[in-house]
């Protein structure tokens, strides 16, 4: 006969599945919300300062929401400021936040019921858009494994590379780890002094910051579809053709463009060796997918690298990964509605497969109000600044996007525009859709559909 569950456990369960049922996207944001909250909570403690002092709450909550948003934005220089426990805690956040929200929950349930339910299958099926329940169990232990083989398997390279600096062994494994895991989550997170910086030319280093990024940022729908069908690209599935196609894409485009925009730069590129150049395109063209490290000073670059890097940020990863922006499937079925759209086809199609027509009403939703959340923070930063409107964008489209680049401003804002920052980033993370659904007080379903007409476009 099977252990009844303690009476708080059980009444904290049946709470728990009657919010899910009721609205899973709401559940999945109190839960976010909560990490947040406990993050915010030790970083505010003395210990978790190097100067021993309690940190201002707007820094704590700042760096908690960074860390769980796995954006990278900081109000303070995160490897002087926070002591050992604090850098501790970062690292925590980033692991639990790079993990996704929906999956989040569904860890939770598992936790307070010790099964896995109808209600905590369908979180992680929303998370990782899969829709055979059956597989959502051995899914999720497949995230959480994959998550730390990946990110063990860069801190094997890493590591050498630090004992190679001269480093002490114990901080040579510490500061590896750490960085493994900022690069897997697509966090930007550092804790090594100087940062990337004296790294710009260095290709162990770098390599595996851009294999890491671009891994972390396609999701882990995308790593499952590759790695049980990684003999026939053919079996893979649509969202994995489209979410690897259009990465390398962008990313392509990143570096040519970054990489000419920069080349001659005396600030940046122009005083490396022609390798250097490369290497240094190479990151600068991955790292706005979302992950957010630079090994040149951004506020250096030209503004037409601004505007290449906003757009890049503002895309950002895969669906259910640990990157952020409107997610790369939405602007590649935005791409693929122009083009059946100029071609006169009726139906959306790639790889042999048709896209259904409510997708690309999603994805415009996204995108729409992704531009939304962006323009409504920027408006709020002009008026409680006196900065211009490109840093402004830049840092706003970075916080939004998850990814962490920045112009330095976000140190010197007003405690008014870093909450601004903070609000922004955790609706970036949580998803603009699933922000939507959590504040939808109802779905209407309509019986009864209107005659068609059509209104005059363009």
């Amino acid at each position: 006969m099977a252990r009844e569950l303690p009476a708080f456990v059980s009444a904290l369960r049946d709470s728990i599945d009657g919010v899910a049922r009721r609205s899973p996207a709401r559940l999945t944001l109190l839960v976010f919300a909560g990490v947040v909250a406990i993050e915010t909570a030790l970083l505010s403690l003395p210990i978790a300062t190097a100067s021993g002092e309690r940190a201002p709450f707007v820094d704590a909550l700042f760096m908690a929401t960074s860390a769980v948003c796995v954006t990278g934005l900081t109000t303070v220089d995160v490897a002087s400021y926070w002591s050992d426990f604090g850098h501790v805690v970062i690292m925590f956040g980033m692991m639990v936040g790079g993990l996704g929200v929906m999956t989040l929950a569904s860890i939770l349930g598992l936790a307070v019921s010790r099964r896995m339910g109808l209600t905590t299958k369908l979180l992680a099926a929303a998370e990782t858009k899969l829709t055979r329940l059956g597989e959502v169990g051995s899914l999720v232990r497949a995230v959480i494994g994959a998550s730390l083989t990946l990110t063990f398997g860069l801190a094997l390279v890493l590591v050498p590379r630090f004992l190679a600096e001269g480093m002490p062994l114990g901080e040579a494994l510490w500061q590896g780890w750490f960085l493994s895991v900022s690069v897997f989550n697509n966090a930007g997170i550092m804790i090594l002094p100087g940062g990337l910086s004296p790294f710009v030319s260095d290709w162990w280093m770098c390599m595996p910051i851009i294999v890491g990024t671009f891994v972390g940022a396609v999701g882990f729908p995308v790593i499952l579809s590759v790695a049980s069908n990684w003999r026939n690209p053919r079996r893979w599935s649509l969202h994995a053709k489209l979410t690897i196609t259009t990465s390398l894409g962008l990313w392509v485009l990143g570096v040519l463009l970054i990489g000419t925009f920069e080349w001659t730069n005396p600030d940046t590129f122009g005083g490396l060796p022609v390798h250097g150049r490369l290497l240094a395109a190479l990151v600068a063209g991955m790292t706005p997918r979302s992950s957010g490290f630079s090994t040149v000073d951004i506020n250096d670059m030209s503004e037409a690298t601004w505007f290449m890097q906003d757009a890049l940020m503002f895309i950002g990863g895969g669906s259910a990964s640990t990157g952020g922006g409107i997610k790369v499937t939405t602007f590649a079925v935005m791409l693929l509605a122009i083009v059946a759209e100029a071609r006169g086809d009726r139906d959306l199609e790639a790889w042999g497969r048709r896209v259904d027509a409510g997708v690309v009403r999603l994805a415009i939703a996204v995108a729409f109000i992704g531009a939304t959340f962006v323009g409504l923070a920027a408006l709020a930063l002009l008026v409680l600044t006196d900065l211009h409107l490109d840093v402004i964008l830049f840092e706003v489209i970075s916080a939004f996007a998850t990814c962490g680049l920045s112009t330095g401003i976000t140190p010197h804002l007003p405690n008014g525009g870093k909450y601004v920052l903070i609000a922004l980033m955790f609706a970036g993370r949580t998803g603009t859709m699933t922000l939507a659904a959590a504040l939808a007080l109802r779905n209407r379903r309509r019986v009864i559909r209107l005659p068609e007409e059509r209104p005059i476009i363009g």
